[in-house]
């Protein structure tokens, strides 16, 4: 049995047609309807129910294409173990990242790594955590960085930081010279918010019901640095990271009181999968970054 069986068995369970599958794999559907059968003959066991509009795996299929995923995810890092230069030379490293953390965190990380590492090529993408998770099962990333409530089994977190989510606001903001807020002053506040895609947006609701505060949201956006220069802008106040104000004079973050507003950050990786050494020393990197953290709120 050849990999191009695998791979055009594969093909045809994602697309579920035969000929989009060989329009995808550039051969021709005579072609990919040879190897399929080829393979089936081989196994001894029909993989494909084709007596519908769609193609769909029969429960031998099924079963078999969990380990054909699998053994496919194996050679490919078998493929970048051998290709590991362990003085760090060369190589590649891919990190997920949710949204919340690039104003602050992945920026030093990078430029510590960088500084360290320069020959190691960096592909940084931000996405939703449960995106993340499916994506580092697939192989797709090194590393992710995201927060403790994990949901795949098959995912194992190492602890990176805690982040406390503060008021921000502008400078010019009336409550700008306070240290701290009581968590029931967020009744009198309107506020620009992450909007419903992001888990902390899940996170500030629940915090909300838990203290009996229903504050006005007025605005809504979906990324970090939208709602910031909204911040930045009008008197409008938000509840982000307070380590988004360490590098910005003209905002200021508010302590939460009497309860804070704690999360985890943490490393993603896969369970067992094989750690780059450019994954092993950003590990590294990263740990020793957030052991040196001080108090996220700014001085004034």
């Amino acid at each position: 049995m050849l990999l191009r069986h695998i791979h055009y068995f594969l093909a045809v369970a994602k697309h579920r047609n035969f000929t989009r599958a060989a329009s995808a794999l550039y051969v021709s559907q005579p072609a990919l309807s040879q190897q399929i059968k080829q393979l089936e003959e081989n196994l001894g066991a029909q993989l494909f129910d084709r007596s519908g509009r769609s193609v769909v795996l029969t429960d031998a299929g099924d079963l078999y294409a969990s380990y054909a995923r699998r053994a496919l995810l194996d050679l490919e890092e078998g493929k970048r173990a051998i290709h590991d230069v362990s003085d760090l030379s060369r190589g590649t490293l891919r990190i997920a990242l949710t949204p919340t953390f690039t104003p602050y965190l992945i920026g030093p990380l990078v430029q510590r790594f960088h500084q360290r590492y320069a020959n190691i090529k960096l592909q940084v993408e931000e996405m939703s955590q449960e995106r993340m998770e499916e994506r580092l099962l697939d192989n797709d990333f090194d590393l992710g960085i995201a927060f403790a409530d994990v949901h795949s089994p098959d995912i194992e977190s190492r602890f990176l930081l805690e982040e406390r989510l503060a008021l921000v606001i502008n400078r010019c903001h009336p409550l700008a010279k306070h240290q701290s807020l009581d968590a029931k002053t967020l009744d009198t506040l309107s506020l620009v918010l992450l909007n419903a895609e992001f888990a902390t947006r899940e996170q500030i609701d629940r915090y909300c019901r838990q203290h009996q505060v229903q504050p006005k949201v007025m605005m809504e956006a979906n990324s970090v640095s939208a709602v910031i220069e909204m911040v930045r802008n009008t008197p409008l106040a938000s509840l982000l990271p307070a380590q988004v104000t360490q590098e910005r004079e003209d905002l200021v973050a508010l302590a939460l009181t009497p309860a804070e507003l704690k999360r985890t950050a943490v490393l993603l990786l896969r369970k067992g999968a094989y750690q780059s050494g450019a994954a092993r020393a950003f590990i590294t990197l990263a740990e020793e970054f957030s052991a040196a953290q001080t108090s996220p709120l700014k001085r004034r």
